[in-house]
C-alpha cells in the first residue's frame, strides 16, 4: 500500500465552516478594513447561495473568532472588527497549552529571534521608548527574598522583553517574540520555576538588560545583538536548572 492510500482521509468541514471561510475571503478581495459594514443577511443569503440558519452560524463562528462585531437593533448588523494581538497570543497559546512545550524548545525559538530583534531596533527607538525600557530594567533594584518576589521579577523581566517586540515595526516578528514572553511567562507560573529564588539569575539578568538599554541608547546594533545573544544563552541556563530542580523535587516526593 502507498503512502497516499494509506493516510486518512480529511474530515468534512461543516457547512456554516465553509461559509465563514468564504465570507472571510469576500471581504479581503474588497480590501474590507476595520468598521466597515458587512451585506445584510439577505444580500448574504443571496451571495453565498446558503440559508438563514447557514449564514447566522457562519456569522456566529466569526464572531467568536473576533473577525466581526454584530449589532443588533435599528442600522445594527454585522461589521468588520480587528483581532488584537492580545487576543491572537491567547487563542494560540490555548493551542500549545497542550503540546507540553520545554525550556529548551522556548529557548531554541528566542536565540534566533531576539538578538535580531534588538540589533534592528538600534538607532530607531526614540527617547521615551528608551526611556520606558530604562524604568523596566531598573524596576527590582534588590534580588528577591521570597519565591512570591522571584515569581514577580520573572513577569517583569518578561514584560521587558514583551516591550522590545512591541516596538519592533516587523509586525511577525514581534507578535511572535511577544508570543513567546506570554507561554515563557505562564510556563514559569504553572511550573513553579521561580521557587526557589535565585539571585545570579536575577544580577545576570538585570546587568544584561542595562548593558542593552545602554548599547540601544547608543545605537550600537552589534553591540545589542551580543548583549541579548548572551542574556539568552545565560537565562536558558538558569531556566534548565530551575526545572531540573523542580523535576528532582517531584520524583523526591
Amino acid at each position: 500500500m502507498d503512502g497516499s492510500a494509506a493516510q486518512a482521509p480529511k474530515p468534512r468541514r461543516s457547512r456554516p465552516v465553509r461559509v465563514a471561510d468564504e465570507i472571510k475571503q469576500w471581504v479581503v478581495e474588497r480590501d474590507l478594513k476595520q468598521g466597515d459594514k458587512l451585506p445584510n443577511e439577505s444580500e448574504m443569503i443571496a451571495e453565498f447561495g446558503v440559508s438563514k440558519g447557514t449564514v447566522r452560524e457562519a456569522l456566529r463562528i466569526l464572531e467568536a473568532q473576533g473577525l466581526i462585531v454584530t449589532k443588533t437593533g435599528p442600522g445594527g448588523g454585522s461589521i468588520v472588527g480587528e483581532v488584537s494581538a492580545e487576543r491572537a497570543r491567547s487563542l494560540l497559546a490555548n493551542y500549545f497549552y497542550f503540546q507540553n512545550l520545554s525550556v529548551a524548545d522556548i529557548y531554541e525559538m528566542r536565540k534566533a529571534l531576539e538578538p535580531e530583534l534588538v540589533a534592528s531596533l538600534a538607532g530607531h527607538l526614540s527617547a521615551e521608548q528608551i526611556d520606558e525600557l530604562q524604568a523596566l530594567a531598573e524596576r527590582h533594584p534588590e534580588p528577591a527574598r521570597s519565591a512570591e518576589e522571584e515569581k514577580q521579577q520573572h513577569i517583569s523581566s518578561l514584560e521587558f522583553h514583551a516591550r522590545l517586540a512591541d516596538f519592533s515595526d516587523n509586525r511577525l516578528l514581534g507578535f511572535v517574540i511577544g508570543f513567546m514572553a506570554r507561554i515563557l511567562t505562564d510556563l514559569t507560573v504553572f511550573r513553579g520555576l521561580y521557587d526557589p529564588p535565585n539571585v545570579d539569575l536575577w544580577r545576570k539578568g538585570r546587568e544584561h538588560q542595562l548593558q542593552l538599554v545602554e548599547a540601544l541608547r547608543r545605537g550600537d546594533a552589534a553591540r545589542a545583538r551580543e548583549v541579548m545573544a548572551s542574556h539568552m544563552q545565560v537565562a536558558e541556563a538558569f531556566m534548565q536548572e530551575q526545572e531540573a530542580q523542580l523535576m528532582r523535587r517531584f520524583v523526591d516526593d
